[in-house]
């Protein structure tokens, strides 16, 4: 990954210990557009650092009698004083709880980077409390979470640790975050620590002590020039798969879909389609 010079500055202490889960209201659960009686509802979940936001161009692609439920992870938007969480399982665990009465009808998980993880998490979750299984799972943009941690920062650097200029400069050259939100010191004061817990989610994963095999269908997507996550580290996610719908790679970098929603969504619902047998 190529990033911005940035002033020397003194290391970022340790981050306090991680909260326990919080209460998950339904709030985190945007739909912007509700579907009496759907067929399929669909969950995006955003990446580390972005909120609901990031899918709110993707809505109006979908078809009409889909669903499209859109998570909020703490700390951001209408659940904005709860204190954000610092580790998949936790995410994972929230948005199951936030989604409980949403679960009536066949649904799919996609989650784009730390979306991913939290995606997959949920996943084996669901599976192991006897609650209703995703009929799909859609991975972006994420390192398989099997046999290590995900990419630590710049030179070794975790992202979550490092001091306050060099990860701003980190995530300008990354891109999906505002400059006004970047550019700003006072406007930075706010997002920091969500910041700083989302890139946790990802750089301190650990493997299931039990390999979590995927069960439902599932199709990844990513990049053709993503610096953040290689197309290797991406098809690592097939190993683990019992059905294995493929791989669909878009120009662009890790946030590849920028500009491109209706390609993207276009590809999704296909793969949808493909991996529910009996949607028809």
């Amino acid at each position: 990954m190529t990033t911005a010079s940035a002033p020397t500055a003194s290391v970022a202490p340790a981050p306090s210990p991680a909260p326990g889960p919080a209460t998950a209201p339904a709030e985190a659960i945007v739909r912007p557009r509700p579907v009496p009686h759907p067929a399929l509802r669909v969950f995006l979940l955003h990446h580390a650092a972005g909120s609901h936001l990031a899918y709110t161009d993707w809505v109006t692609h979908f078809p009409d009698d889909w669903e499209v439920c859109l998570f909020e992870a703490p700390g951001r938007g209408r659940v904005a004083p709860l204190p954000p969480l610092r580790t998949a399982a936790d995410l994972a665990a929230f948005l199951i709880e936030a989604a409980s009465g949403l679960l009536d009808v066949p649904f799919v998980l996609f989650g784009h980077s730390m979306g991913g993880l939290v995606a997959y998490e949920a996943a084996a979750q669901l599976r192991t409390r006897g609650l209703p299984q995703p009929r799909w799972l859609g991975v972006s943009a994420c390192e398989a979470p099997y046999d290590a941690i995900p990419g630590e920062g710049v030179g070794g650097e975790v992202l979550h640790r490092m001091p306050a200029d060099r990860l701003r400069a980190t995530l300008r050259a990354m891109g999906g975050i505002p400059e006004t939100v970047l550019a700003d010191d006072d406007i930075w004061s706010l997002f920091e620590a969500r910041v700083r817990a989302d890139f946790s989610v990802v750089e301190t994963w650990e493997p299931r002590a039990v390999a979590s095999e995927i069960r439902p269908p599932l199709s990844l997507f990513g990049g053709e020039d993503d610096p953040v996550v290689h197309r290797d580290a991406l098809l690592e996610w097939a190993d683990g798969a019992e059905e294995y719908v493929g791989q669909r790679f878009f120009p662009g970098g890790h946030f590849y879909f920028e500009g491109q929603a209706k390609t993207v969504v276009e590809q999704l619902v296909q793969d949808i389609r493909t991996g529910v047998t009996d949607m028809g």
